[in-house]
This record gives C-alpha cells, structure tokens and sequence, in this order.
C-alpha cells in the first residue's frame, strides 16, 4: 500500500508562484506513473502534468505547458508541480496520484492506482 499526503498550498494573487509537494510512504520502490491533477467546484477531475517512467518524458495539458514544471525526487520519495505565473482560471483542488490501476492514458485519472487528499490552490485576480 502506498500513502500520498500532499502540501504547499495556498491563497496566491495572479502571476505568483506556489510549488506543490507530494510524499510517498509506503511500497513507493519505482512507481509509477506519477501525476498531478486538479478539481475545481462544479468540474470534473483534470489532468495537470505527469512523469510516465524514471528518466522519461513529462507530459502537460497545454494550459499550463510553459508555467508549470513536475519532478520527482526518489531519494525521498517526493513529487513536486512547481507553478508560476499562475492565473485566477488554476484555482482549484490539486491532487497528486501514483501507480497504475490498468493500462490506460496517464491523462485519465482511472488510469492511476493511489491518491494525496488534496491541497487548495487559490489564485486572486
């Protein structure tokens, strides 16, 4: 069993920064994909970013390509999304996911096995 608790965060006006982390506890030896989406009230479940394997490509959706960066840290089990220039449209739940629970896209959230709790990301305009 893998456990996923993330943190960082926050209340943000527009064009600031925040960076999300994501620790993993538990069996993490080489899981992956690993990913980060987001939730925000009265929408579905999107796809932020993801990283598909060690050392392999990441993927974003195009919203956010060129503001946001994922990467993951094995020494210490860590995922991070670090987020600039953020805008008022990113507010949302981000949730950080780990693993895969069939063999489908790593844009779809079925796709991933284990889950973080959430961390509120608010941007002010």
């Amino acid at each position: 069993q893998v456990q996923l608790v993330e943190s960082g965060g926050g209340l943000v006006q527009a064009g600031g920064s925040l960076r999300l982390s994501c620790v993993a506890s538990g069996r993490t030896s080489s899981i992956y994909p690993t990913g980060w989406f987001r939730q925000a009230p009265g929408k579905e479940r999107e796809f932020v970013a993801a990283i598909m394997w060690s050392g392999g490509s990441t993927y974003y959706t195009d919203v956010v390509k060129g503001r946001f960066t994922t990467s993951r840290n094995n020494a210490n089990n860590t995922m991070s999304l670090q987020m600039n220039s953020l805008k008022p449209e990113d507010t949302a739940v981000y949730f950080c996911a780990a693993g895969r629970s069939n063999g489908g896209s790593y844009s779809q959230p079925s796709t991933y096995r284990y889950w973080g709790q959430g961390t509120q990301v608010t941007v002010s305009s």
